[in-house]
């Protein structure tokens, strides 16, 4: 398929749409010459969606009929725990396949169906501007967004009458958008605040290439959230002077001012916020200062600090070694982050592009070198946390580990475990830990092959990631050349937070889980010798005498207790006198063979 395709920033906030024109990126603007796009649906019963600040304002009148931050629901299961509707109020309930959806008038609806509207309505505008029919687009997502998430984003954009070419990370997008117009080599730090998400990412520039060193985030962490702590502090404040059903009936319009009143306080040190006929024809004021909502911005993003270093720290990077730091979305307008983003970094971050345009200008920058109207910029991305399978012993065997530059592609060779064993199964994993359990199983399917000995068959296990971050696991028999495939498209839908804890555990625990994994590859090796040891017994038979059986016997039997007791030097002192005590019986199987 031809034609242009249009870059689009699906933010949780505000969304935005451009397209490459005569060589340029330009970002479209609606009738009324504005550029953002507010991420609100009216779903009004009778008739179609409204999108933007219509929906926004029907929000006063009818208030469960409009959806915002939807984008926070997106791909999400109930398996990942609690879902919130980033303030909005609306309802959240599980749907008929395990997924979360909002509770409309009509019935339960997915957020794609949300995101969908939203993307018609950028599609729309776009071919107002072009004058023609648009079927193509790049569309960008959180860093730390899983495959579910991703997947649900592309069913958005097929909802919507768009194909989609690449889904593109959103920092990765703004460091396109900086690093266009300077093309310097270089080491930096993308930090991304919008509305719903948090992202720091690390990436290097050399020759025109960007590459992501590392990445890491929270995707229900953004200015929503500041949103929701001053619309509870106004509840507060009305249930006090007004009484508990001001304080409820109020919220609506409570939330709908939280934002400009945050706008506001980024500008002045108090304003009073004044709200004509609240409740009952009373009206109602009240004034917020700048040091108050500085203290809940630190109780609200109290993780970023965290998240920052784990960046630095998977990258290899000191706050020294960056070149520069970029500012990206709404949130960083705010005079505390950009003091945040200082303190941390050792340096004042770049604020040469525009905050809430910098991720849309990027995936428009993408779309143009997909669609081969820009050239001379490579992109390359990154794995957020490690991939593998569950090998015997119920151990994590790492294929493709965390921030491998993707697309990629990895494989290993396996082999049975036990006599006559028809098959295995692969046991697709995701994580950092170093036991199978510890981590996240993304699928699973079973390779059958002919019974052999142990140790016969060899498996091969392929790993390939594409640019959209999408994983194909293929399982072969060598020997027969017999093969399955698996793509996943609906990965367990790990919730951030999830995905953060991972890390954060592997680091905890990483002496323990290495002690376990050198326990369990010990035991297995213990096994396998008394399993060896036993069969040249029944082989040699009546070649070995009874005074040899019983020592043999004694010294299986020490191994045997090392293995209950769990004791790492006690095991390995019994199987060292376990093989030197063997060592005749292996001499004498040897003068057998021909």
């Amino acid at each position: 398929m031809s034609g242009p395709i249009l870059g689009i920033d699906l933010g949780t906030t505000n969304s935005l749409v451009g397209l490459v024109d005569t060589g340029f990126p330009v970002l479209i603007p609606d009738d009324e010459g504005r550029r953002i796009l507010p991420s609100v649906v009216h779903f009004h019963p009778g008739t179609a969606p409204t999108v933007g600040e219509s929906a926004k304002r029907a929000r006063l009148t009818h208030p469960a009929e409009v959806i915002g931050s939807a984008k926070r629901l997106m791909g999400r299961r109930t398996a990942d725990g609690p879902a919130d509707s980033g303030g909005w109020g609306y309802q959240v309930r599980p749907g008929p396949d395990g997924r979360w959806g909002i509770d409309l008038p009509h019935g339960w609806t997915p957020p794609e169906t949300i995101a969908a509207a939203i993307l018609r309505e950028l599609k729309r505008r776009a071919e107002a501007y072009l004058g023609r029919d648009i079927h193509r687009a790049v569309i960008t997502v959180p860093a730390y967004f899983h495959d579910a998430q991703r997947q649900a984003t592309k069913r958005a954009g097929e909802l919507a009458g768009l194909t989609v070419e690449r889904i593109l990370n959103e920092p990765t997008a703004a460091a396109l958008a900086y690093g266009l117009s300077r093309n310097q080599a270089g080491r930096y730090a993308v930090f991304d605040l919008g509305g719903g998400t948090f992202d720091l990412s690390i990436l290097e520039q050399k020759e025109g290439v960007f590459r992501v060193l590392s990445t890491c985030g929270d995707t229900r962490l953004g200015g929503d959230d500041l949103d929701a702590a001053i619309t509870e502090e106004l509840q507060r404040r009305v249930h006090a002077e007004l009484g508990p059903e001001a304080a409820i009936h109020s919220r609506p319009t409570l939330r709908q001012n939280a934002e400009s009143l945050k706008i506001d306080l980024s500008q002045r040190e108090s304003v009073q916020a004044d709200f004509p006929f609240l409740w009952q024809g009373q009206s109602w004021s009240t004034t917020l200062d700048r040091s108050w909502l500085e203290q809940e911005a630190s109780r609200v993003f109290a993780n970023i600090p965290n998240l920052c270093r784990r960046a630095l720290s998977d990258a290899g990077v000191d706050p020294a070694d960056l070149d520069d730091v970029l500012l990206v979305g709404g949130q960083t307008r705010m005079p505390w982050i950009r003091t945040l983003a200082s303190e941390l970094f050792h340096q004042e971050p770049n604020t040469s592009v525009d905050p809430d345009e910098a991720v849309a200008l990027g995936a428009t920058i993408q779309a143009g070198m997909l669609e081969g109207s820009l050239r001379g910029v490579v992109l390359l991305d990154v794995t957020p946390l490690s991939l593998g399978i569950e090998t015997f012993g119920g151990l994590m065997n790492v294929i493709l580990p965390r921030n491998s530059t993707i697309p990629c592609k990895a494989g290993e060779q396996f082999t049975s475990a036990v006599d006559s064993q028809p098959g295995v199964r692969i046991k697709i994993l995701q994580g950092e830990r170093e036991l199978a359990k510890d981590n996240w199983e993304l699928g699973q399917f079973d390779l059958p092959f002919p019974p052999a000995p142990r140790g016969v068959p060899r498996v091969g296990v392929q790993f390939s990631i594409d640019a959209d971050g999408i994983l194909t696991v293929l399982g072969r028999d060598l020997t027969t050349g017999s093969e399955q495939t698996l793509e996943i498209r609906t990965a367990v839908d790990v919730d951030d937070v999830q995905v953060e804890a991972m890390v954060s555990q592997s680091v905890e625990h990483a002496l323990q889980d290495m002690a376990e994994r050198q326990w369990v590859e010990a035991r297995l090796g213990a096994e396998r010798a008394i399993t060896m040891t036993r069969k040249a017994l029944a082989i040699l038979g009546t070649q070995v005498s009874g005074p040899e059986q019983a020592d043999v016997a004694r010294l299986l039997n020490a191994v045997e207790t090392a293995l209950r007791t769990r004791d790492p030097r006690q095991l390995k002192e019994s199987l060292r006198a376990l093989d030197e005590g063997t060592k005749p019986l292996a001499d004498r199987l040897m003068s057998r063979l021909p």
